[in-house]
């Protein structure tokens, strides 16, 4: 997506797909680059692997930009043309996981299988002296050559593109690691000691100097590219969806419309030929293609997808639709007044793109130590080489030494303490119903504060329900509900559905109607079983000069003031019932909101729906009411995000609409319904496949816990390679001591991870 004015003499903008960003040093590093241009303020995401560019034209072309990226070491390169006047706003969103996204996973999944397949007889070799014959370690070369070059050759690529650019990473230090421990090997192999037949690597618990040429590292080469494969792999996975809301919420609009010519004729086309001014027909059932204006006809429009609004919305003549809404009831013509990008649809997918984009991409915790960490062992590998041949020790002994500083430091553990986390808590998510996107999620769990949680559909069950029954002296709920549900059950309009089911459980079989006929706007009115009956407003009943009694009255009136339908109810020329109809309460709603409390989040109700109704839901599930946002628009509800975000708050969003999406997006931890809308369950960070609001909680207690997992991991890691930096550094460093304390290590990452499989949800 790219927008440029005329003459190029203003600021333009343009979306780059980025190639080669490894980790979010790489994303800072080219952000950093661009915004040294003249003119030029960028914004990139690791995540997305995109770069959001504005610019000045008479300055800069997008030519210059991408040469900046390139010459960073990276690559870019410019959105492929929207395919139609539809794919406007959001068909940058096309290119989900940046350069070739769709097929990154293909030859990292090969180098990892690779990887594994080679590496684990290495390893068992090298740890097992019982299994070494006469020429075990010719062998573990052969096996292990393969994974240190192909399976390895991303890291060693990274390291050469960051030495160029005077940066150092993990994939620093894994190359090197990697390569010295590999070399090392090579060397002690054709031309110390370790190549003779029959050399074992004794299971010894001694500590004593030694020079290195009868020792071979190879298991640490393999095992650690294996592992680091591995983590990289599933990281990859996660990223891959990362285009998927915007896709989901174009998905969500009308493929074809049925556009009136002249002479009434009627012509089907797609959406992307429909231009403003044209007047197309909806029929019942149909999705409005675009928006508009309605010049013909009356219905009910469900928006509930796009507005969160519950109760659908009576239009006629002159009354604004937006596109992507479904017509519930009449046939419309509507005469477009915004197509393409200018849509509702269109800003809303703008919206979460650039939520996306905003949201800037958590640093691994493991980057952020290696940024130290990886300079410091360098440093301390090349002072033990001059310290011990200033000390007469030897070349050999003194390069013995340095080496295994540098193998000592590679981080075996570390490549398992996220993804091993990761794998067995999200794998016990799925068993709860509960999905975690990636570990950047996690961070976000431990620091919210504030929860703010959409009504409908989260709170509520999101589809209008027969919640009482009112009746006039003399007149029973059973009666008056099978004579109004056998007319509503005629009816296609979301309330009169609601009523037809309610009658339907609680009254039995209902019976058919001799006549029937639909009032546009008002209700339904017909004959059933030998009654003259009419359903609907209180107008309705009004235009045959029915009234309703003062009881009848004051429930109207009651039900109105808790924000809820009132459906009246007539036959034989007297009022006889008030129905109400809402959008429900979930059951378990309530409890919810007590266990995000216990966790120390302050919940927050955020509806399109009016205050009446935001507040008589509050009010049942425990919100207080000061804490309730009401009738709010999509752009609404990311305003209300970031406001709160301003205020100092970390903020978590739950919700299933695509209304939501944005907000979701915007906000630092985003919980989606997995009942809800493909658009807000791939903009969430977590989703909850279950429709109940009480595994919200339980997803944050589980990140929480698996957050904490993680960084014991991470710890345990980095605290093995710092107390034996010391004794390697001193050239006390016994391969198998060394090669038994990586293997403990790895063991207690896993060991550490695997007790999430006994998290269990609050009962």
């Amino acid at each position: 997506m790219s927008t440029t004015t005329p003459g190029h003499t203003e600021a333009a903008e343009v979306e780059l797909a980025i190639g080669g960003m490894t980790c979010a040093s790489c994303a800072a590093r080219i952000e950093k680059k661009l915004n040294r241009m003249d003119g030029v303020e960028a914004t990139v995401n690791y995540a997305t692997e995109k770069a959001k560019v504005s610019y000045r034209g008479a300055d800069v072309s997008v030519g210059d930009l991408i040469a900046t990226v390139e010459a960073t070491g990276y690559t870019a390169q410019e959105p492929a043309p929207a395919r139609d006047a539809g794919d406007g706003a959001a068909g940058s969103g096309d290119g989900g996981a940046g350069v070739d996204g769709g097929d990154e996973l293909r030859p990292l999944r090969e180098r990892l299988v690779t990887a594994v397949v080679l590496a684990v007889p290495v390893i068992a070799l090298a740890m097992v002296p019982a299994w070494q014959f006469e020429y075990w370690q010719w062998l573990s070369l052969t096996l292990a050559a393969p994974v240190v070059t192909y399976a390895a050759w991303p890291f060693h690529k990274a390291a050469f593109t960051n030495a160029r650019h005077g940066a150092a990473t993990m994939d620093t230090l894994i190359s090197v690691g990697t390569s010295a421990a590999f070399l090392w090997s090579l060397w002690a192999l054709f031309f110390g000691a370790a190549g003779t037949p029959g050399m074992t690597h004794p299971f010894e618990l001694t500590i004593a100097r030694a020079d290195g040429a009868g020792n071979i590292y190879l298991e640490a080469a393999a095992g650690v590219t294996a592992f680091i494969l591995a983590g990289r792999y599933f990281e990859a996975r996660s990223k891959r969806k990362a285009g998927a809301a915007l896709k989901a919420l174009l998905e969500l609009g009308a493929k074809d419309v049925t556009v009136l010519r002249a002479g009434g004729r009627e012509e089907t086309v797609p959406v992307s030929e429909l231009k403003t001014g044209d007047r197309f027909l909806v029929r019942p059932g149909e999705k409005i293609a675009t928006d508009g204006r309605v010049v013909e006809g009356t219905s009910a429009v469900d928006a509930s997808m796009l507005t969160g609004e519950s109760v659908p919305v009576e239009v006629g003549a002159g009354d604004a639709v937006t596109g992507a809404t479904l017509n519930a009831g009449g046939r419309l013509v509507v005469e477009a007044t915004r197509v393409g990008a200018d849509t509702q649809l269109a800003r809303m997918a703008r919206l979460v793109e650039d939520a996306q984009n905003g949201k800037a991409a958590a640093q691994r915790l493991a980057d952020r130590i290696s940024a130290v960490f990886v300079p410091v062992v360098i440093g301390l590998a090349l002072a033990t080489l001059g310290f011990w041949l200033g000390n007469g020790a030897g070349l050999t002994a003194a390069f013995t030494a340095a080496v295994a500083v540098l193998i000592i430091a590679c981080p075996c553990a570390l490549g398992l303490a996220t993804p091993t986390a990761l794998m067995v808590g999200t794998g016990r998510g799925a068993q709860l119903g509960i999905l975690i996107k990636g570990p950047e999620v996690l961070e976000s769990t431990r620091r919210v504060d504030t929860v703010v949680l959409d009504k409908t559909g989260t709170v509520t069950t999101g589809t209008m329900t027969l919640l009482a029954t009112h009746t006039a002296p003399g007149v029973t709920a059973a009666e008056a509900l099978r004579l109004a549900g056998a007319l509503e059950h005629s009816s296609e309009h979301p309330v009169a559905r609601a009523v037809a089911a309610g009658a339907a459980a609680e009254a039995g079989p209902l019976p058919v109607p001799e006549d029937f006929a639909n009032v546009a706007g008002l209700g339904v009115q017909g004959v059933v079983e030998g009654h003259a009956v009419l359903v609907g407003r209180e107008r309705l009943l009004g235009e045959w000069e029915i009234h309703l009694p003062a009881e009848l009255k004051r429930a109207k009136d009651a039900a109105e003031e808790a924000g809820r339908t009132a459906v009246a109810v007539a036959w034989d020329g007297e009022a006889r019932a008030v129905l109400e109809v809402a959008d429900a309460v979930k059951d378990t709603s309530a409890e919810a909101i007590r266990r995000l409390r216990d966790l120390g989040l302050t919940p927050i109700l955020l509806t399109g729906d009016n205050k009446a109704v935001a507040a008589s839901v509050a009010a049942e599930v425990g919100i207080a009411p000061e804490d309730v946002i009401a009738e709010v628009m999509p752009e609404d509800k990311v305003e209300v995000v970031e406001r709160l975000q301003a205020e100092g708050r970390s903020v978590a969003m739950v919700g299933d609409g695509v209304n939501d999406a944005a907000a979701l997006a915007r906000a630092d931890l985003g919980l989606a319904m997995g009942t809800g809308t493909d658009a807000a369950i791939e903009a969430g960070d977590l989703t909850l496949v279950r429709g109940d609001l009480r595994a919200a909680a339980d997803a944050i207690r589980l990140s929480r816990r698996t957050l904490g997992t993680i960084r014991t991991n991470l710890f345990w890691a980095f605290a093995y390679n710092v107390g034996a930096l010391p004794l390697a550094a001193a050239g006390l460093l016994n391969p198998m001591i060394a090669g038994a304390a990586m293997a403990f290590s790895s063991v207690f990452v896993v060991g550490n991870s695997l007790r999430l499989r006994g998290f269990k949800p609050l009962v």
